[in-house]
């Protein structure tokens, strides 16, 4: 599946938010706080269409959770197919992907990293070495760092200086190399700025 290996910035100043979580595009969004491109500063903003609003917010979580548009339709028509609110089964399967457990248990600095080191093979389920990023993981699972992959220097770095607290949906382990999913994620503990309605009304037409 080809994921986006362009510019950061432009993208996170385009979508007006820090989409991939570098310190780069938030020194850019500083800098420069509106959409990139010539005429960037003078892009009219009053008469934006429904359909340019529903794009965005598609576009803002494929790109946050490193999906490409066939992935992600197909994702989406899963969720549609499930019992339940669509754009909130949407956002929870997106959530328990296994490379976004990685970032959310804070051993990845960014998505971008955790979804490396998963296809690198640092990361196990239930003991079994998992290298597929779009594994997803189910309640009760047990998810963590491969012994040697304790060892590196950016895990251990993530670890202790970044102090990401996981969300209540994951259980920490002792050593801080371990979490147990305790439960499905709801929609409140999803701290992503998406408008999933939007994204939901813009494949139901």
């Amino acid at each position: 599946m080809a994921r986006y290996t362009g510019p950061k910035a432009r993208v996170s100043r385009r979508y007006g938010t820090n989409i991939f979580g570098t310190k780069g595009e938030t020194i850019a969004l500083d800098k420069r706080p509106y959409p990139p491109g010539e005429h960037g500063r003078t892009r009219r903003r009053g008469n934006v269409s429904e359909y340019s609003l529903q794009l965005a917010e598609k576009q803002k979580a494929r790109f946050t959770y490193g999906l490409g548009e066939k992935q992600f339709r197909r994702l989406y028509e899963e969720a549609a197919r499930r019992p339940g609110v669509t754009g909130e089964n949407m956002l929870r399967y997106l959530e328990l992907r296994l490379d976004n457990v990685v970032y959310r248990a804070g051993w990845g600095a960014t998505r971008p990293q955790a979804r490396q080191f998963v296809g690198h093979g640092h990361i196990s389920v239930n003991g079994k070495r998992v290298d597929i990023p779009s594994y997803r993981v189910r309640k009760g699972d047990v998810i963590s760092v491969r012994a040697k992959a304790r060892q590196m220097t950016p895990m251990q770095w993530n670890r202790d200086v970044l102090d990401r607290t996981p969300p209540a949906w994951l259980e920490t382990g002792d050593d801080g190399y371990a979490v147990t999913v305790l439960d499905l994620p709801l929609r409140e503990q999803i701290d992503v700025p998406v408008r999933e309605q939007l994204i939901v009304e813009l494949y139901s037409k």
